[in-house]
């Protein structure tokens, strides 16, 4: 009994963005070491440049970096959010757990305060409710929400047992 899932940041939008992004900072470094033309109304310097240019592209690898790895088994929900925590969570600490859309949350990534508790995910709508006996509570994103309601429904004796 198993289920596994990885998910990463896929939006076309949101890598046209960092891409486009980039650009401005090759371009820039381009014109102005190779050629001595720099370019806008208060230009920046050369280290300025090359500042922005290694911000850009930690950015651009942070998001390539980034992953939402969930697992669950017979000890419980497992949750990984690549690089920034490493959760797990026993089947007795949980109330319960229940696969629901939760609509729109303020955006994707990590949301704190929300009426879920702290949301975890990288798009989507479809999430993995959880309610631990203390009264605190978390979600997790899931794109495989079929995949994992049919396991959550078949495994769901692991909560009322514990």
């Amino acid at each position: 009994m198993k289920f596994q899932e990885k998910q990463r940041f896929t939006q076309w939008w949101l890598w046209l963005i960092l891409i486009g992004t980039a650009i401005t900072p090759i371009i820039g470094i381009y014109l102005q070491l190779a050629f001595g033309e720099k370019s806008g109304v208060n230009p920046m310097s050369h280290n300025e440049l090359i500042l922005f240019f290694v911000f850009t592209f930690s950015l651009i690898a942070l998001f390539l970096f980034m992953q939402l790895k969930t697992e669950i088994d017979e000890k419980g929900i497992h949750m990984r959010y690549r690089p920034f925590l490493k959760k797990t969570t026993e089947w007795k600490d949980i109330e319960s757990a229940q696969v629901i859309n939760y609509g729109f949350v303020g955006g994707w990534g990590i949301r704190i305060w929300t009426s879920y508790g702290t949301v975890y995910n990288t798009g989507g709508k479809m999430g993995l409710a959880i309610k631990l006996k203390n009264g605190k509570k978390f979600l997790i994103g899931t794109k495989k929400e079929k995949e994992l309601r049919e396991f959550m429904e078949k495994n769901d004796s692991h909560i009322e047992n514990n």
